[in-house]
């Protein structure tokens, strides 16, 4: 057996059998080794950054670990943006690196960089103790030598990550004494497997809850579901966050007041904040099974009433600013629900649609990337993530786009049945323009913050043979019609009513 062969055999028994291959001279034995291997799941990609965003979004899919393959040199070094996303999201997204022989170590020869700790603190680096939470990285020196190609079966075991220990007094104690200061619970990002545990804890305890579009939850929580607006200068004495860290400014705005007591329950262990606060690291279902039955709470400060107003204002501005760019969201999120997946880009999509997206029929499945809350891999992300959905939707903003235009060459190895691709070109990162510490520069320097563009999608779709439309109003809406390949929507709201909405 191979060194190649060797090490495959371990991630095969780690539970791995989908691998994203980017081909070079030094990894060639691994890639013919697992192109002769029967029965693993190979796609192939020429750009390591998109290769390593596809492989997490295959991880997203399916829950299992899923390996991206490099040559050596400046190759693995391009997996740090993905790798940061697995380890802020707790996903086994793994790296299986070629390296020159230990000897090339330090001495400037040619596609030899220090490989073995390039991820640092976050990615384990050693397959015994990984315990299937977060990244991995295998470094592998390799000889020159002939390649093997010759078929053979692998077998791949069942991925099964270690269960985290957990104590669920703290959080019976949080819904214990001081009550009546009232408690919201903030529910971010959640595995799919969590959702409905979810669910049904928030339905019983009654509280006002702020939830977002990727928790999976959103649209069915009805009149407990509330807009974090209402709680501008109306804090609760509490605050319970499920899940991973909420979108929303007022979870920053808790930064401020330490007064607040905050208890995350996450699976990644971080607090979310750089005060003081309460963490239970765990899988959130495990630990809202754990608590057994709970006693109603409910709205302690009637929450509730006072926060319809802002769905009703809300509603108003949408109805009477049509072709702005929260108008065209909300209306875009109603055609959303006719898809299989919904995957939802930074930065501003993913706000406006928890502000603004329909709040009535949930969506079959959502996905985000908001580990580390960049732009960076989003559509690689999404192409992974939807790779086997017939009718996935992806909804990005431009600049996100522009970062990962090399996405699509995975589209002829995907699922593209109805698969609709929408950009939101509002001519650069916007959100820049609603951060109040940005109102006193010039425009000179806001450009440089905002980087605004006149960029046209229409030759990048022809490019890689996507169908197209552009969309600038509500009426225009007919024209998206989802068919056999991959449909980019341009879409283009009225930067003056955006500005008056």
């Amino acid at each position: 057996m191979s060194s190649e062969q060797k090490i495959i055999e371990q991630l095969l028994r780690a539970g791995c059998g989908d691998f994203v291959l980017c081909g070079g001279a030094r990894n060639a034995g691994l890639i013919a080794q697992l192109e002769a291997a029967e029965g693993l799941q190979i796609w192939k990609h020429f750009e390591e950054r998109g290769a390593a965003f596809f492989a997490l979004g295959r991880v997203k899919d399916h829950a299992q670990p899923c390996a991206v393959v490099t040559t050596s040199g400046t190759a693995v070094a391009e997996c740090l943006p993905a790798v940061i996303e697995a380890f802020y999201t707790n996903k086994p997204l793994i790296v299986l690196s070629a390296d020159r022989p230990a000897e090339f170590r330090g001495s400037g020869a040619p596609q030899a960089i220090e490989q073995e700790e390039i991820f640092g603190d976050y990615a384990a680096r050693n397959i015994e103790e990984w315990d299937g939470h977060g990244p991995l990285h295998l470094n592998v020196p390799l000889e020159e030598g002939a390649v093997e190609s010759e078929s053979w079966p692998a077998q791949v075991d069942g991925f099964l990550a270690k269960r985290l220990p957990f104590e669920v007094r703290d959080l019976l104690k949080f819904f214990d004494d001081g009550v009546f200061k009232g408690i919201i619970a903030m529910v971010g990002g959640l595995e799919l497997e969590d959702r409905e545990d979810v669910f049904y804890f928030l339905k019983e305890l009654g509280i006002p809850v702020i939830a977002d579009i990727n928790s999976g939850i959103r649209e069915t929580l009805g009149e407990l579901l509330v807009p974090e607006q209402a709680f501008k200068g109306n804090l609760p004495g509490r605050v319970l966050r499920l899940g991973e860290v909420p979108i929303g400014r007022l979870w920053r705005d808790l930064e401020e007041h330490p007064e607040v007591e905050v208890l995350s329950v996450c699976r990644n262990g971080l607090p979310g904040l750089a005060r003081s606060s309460q963490v239970i690291h765990a899988e959130v279902g495990r630990v809202i099974r754990g608590l057994g039955a709970v006693a109603a709470v409910g709205d302690v400060r009637d929450d509730f009433p006072r926060a319809r107003p802002f769905w009703t204002r809300f509603d108003e501005r949408l109805e009477s600013f049509p072709d702005s760019e929260p108008g065209l969201v909300s209306l875009l999120s109603v055609y959303a629900t006719t898809g299989e997946s919904l995957f939802i880009g930074n930065s501003l999509p993913v706000r406006e649609w928890n502000d603004f997206g329909q709040r009535r029929t949930p969506y079959a499945q959502v996905f985000a990337n908001r580990g580390a809350n960049g732009i960076d891999g989003q559509l690689s992300t999404w192409l992974g993530a939807t790779a086997e959905t017939v009718d996935a939707w992806g909804v990005f903003g431009d600049l996100t786009t522009l970062y990962d235009l090399a996405a699509p060459a995975m589209l002829p190895q995907v699922e593209q049945k109805g698969r609709v691709l929408v950009v939101i070109n509002n001519g650069g990162g916007q959100i820049f323009k609603k951060l109040p510490r940005l109102e006193g520069l010039s425009e000179v320097q806001r450009a440089a913050i905002v980087q605004p563009q006149e960029v046209r999608l229409k030759s990048w779709a022809e490019m890689w043979g996507m169908g197209y439309v552009r969309i600038a109003s509500r009426e225009e809406f007919d024209l998206l019609e989802p068919g056999e390949k991959t449909l980019l929507v341009e879409l283009c709201p009225d930067l003056d009513q955006s500005e008056a909405f």
